[in-house]
């Protein structure tokens, strides 16, 4: 006899869609872990490889204070020496790397005992990739505007 309600069958619909429905959502929350922690590891990544770059260029410069002369060569790290274009003061420049594409571009003054730091930044050394993967119309190959068939106008050159 069936006294209406909800049977057996529609309550195991039910289950299964709610089953479903955490099995995708606890899929998702899985993804979306391992997206932040991949995030935060190259942040970790970054991060100490600065601190370890910025080290090794504070070494540098307290041994280029303690020299009489100007080296080629200090700690692995090649330093170059110049004149500023618009102010004519003499620099000295060096480049101490963070990552494969990142290197912190250290130039100084000295003057004596004394320094001045005109740079210590991070600059990206990597090679630019445009992506050129979308293509789009650019019109007719002209350089006209035709709007002629949908609007009984003359076709207009392009500027």
């Amino acid at each position: 006899m069936n006294k209406g309600g909800i049977g057996v069958g529609s309550a195991s619909v039910v289950l299964v869609f709610a089953v479903l429905c955490l099995t995708v959502f606890s899929l998702i929350s899985f993804v979306v872990a391992e997206n932040d922690k991949a995030l935060v590891d190259a942040g970790q990544q970054l991060m100490t490889g600065y601190y370890k770059a910025d080290s090794q260029a504070e070494q540098i410069l307290a041994q280029l204070l303690e020299s009489d002369a100007t080296p080629s060569n200090v700690l692995g790290v090649d330093i170059t020496t110049g004149t500023d274009d618009a102010t004519g003061v003499e620099y000295i420049s060096y480049g101490c790397p963070i990552s494969d594409d990142k290197v912190l571009d250290v130039k100084v003054t000295i003057s004596g005992n004394s320094y001045e730091i005109l740079n210590w930044r991070m600059l990206d050394t990597g090679d630019w990739v445009t992506d050129d993967k979308l293509n789009v119309w650019l019109g007719p190959d002209d350089g006209s505007i035709d709007l002629g068939d949908q609007m009984g106008l003359p076709s207009v050159p392009a500027n």
